[in-house]
């Protein structure tokens, strides 16, 4: 997935009101971004990181810049753009590009499904093989060492992994796939420590048969590049 044109670097000021952030260019100009991102963004908007942000054409945007990846101070590149999870991950799908997830012939996004009224990220189909449900979440808290999800209380979450566990057990394929958009992530575990509920719900979705799969990114100003399996812990 490439940034066309080019990220542009800037150096944070402030994260406010969830959606804005206020920034300096190399130039002296001062900037309010976009932040496509609701969740707490532990340790991914830390004044004086480097933000790297796109800009929109459409001459309706009240904010034309968007906030699209950090470079902290520590050396690490994360894509605080939610919605880049999911381009990536359909790109990666239509291309084969993630080996157990490969083989089927149909793509659907945004799939009504479930008891909850839920949308599922994507729907693979084939003729040989059940339906394959796929849920998508973007992992960029890293604590000590290691990567966690989620990083905030998320009902909606937990919703996800009941609608899967269903799925799983009325036995169609339920996948659960950790987008890691983080340099400095090797490993992740549920955020147990954050929402109890959540890693709960996730060890009953794996006993139930819920896959879960987890991939890092190669992140840069030009673009991101579907990454490694990494090892889920817990």
């Amino acid at each position: 997935m490439d940034f066309i044109p080019t990220l542009q670097p800037a150096t944070l000021i402030k994260r406010y009101k969830r959606f804005l952030a206020d920034v300096i260019t190399p130039t002296g100009e001062a900037l309010t971004l976009h932040c496509a991102n609701t969740g707490a963004m532990t340790g991914c908007a830390t004044p004086g990181d480097t933000v790297w942000y796109s800009t929109s054409g459409s001459p309706t945007r009240k904010y034309p810049h968007s906030w699209e990846l950090t470079e902290t101070q520590q050396g690490h590149w994360i894509c605080v753009n939610t919605l880049r999870a999911n381009a990536l991950v359909r790109e990666a799908l239509t291309q084969q590009r993630i080996a157990e997830l490969a083989g089927y012939t149909s793509l659907q996004a945004e799939v009504k499904y479930g008891l909850e009224n839920s949308r599922i990220d994507f729907l693979l189909q084939a003729k040989d093989r059940v339906n394959c449900y796929i849920e998508v979440k973007s992992v960029t808290l890293l604590q000590q060492g290691k990567g966690y999800f989620p990083d905030a209380a998320t009902l909606r979450g937990q919703k996800h992994l009941r609608e899967l566990t269903q799925i799983a057990q009325a036995g169609e394929r339920a996948v659960l796939f950790f987008a890691v958009l983080h340099s400095g992530i090797e490993t992740v575990s549920a955020a147990a420590h954050i929402d109890a509920q959540y890693a709960q719900l996730l060890e009953r979705a794996r006993q139930s048969g819920v896959e879960v799969l987890c991939y890092n990114a190669r992140l840069s100003p030009g673009g991101i590049e579907p990454g490694v399996r990494l090892k889920i812990e817990g």
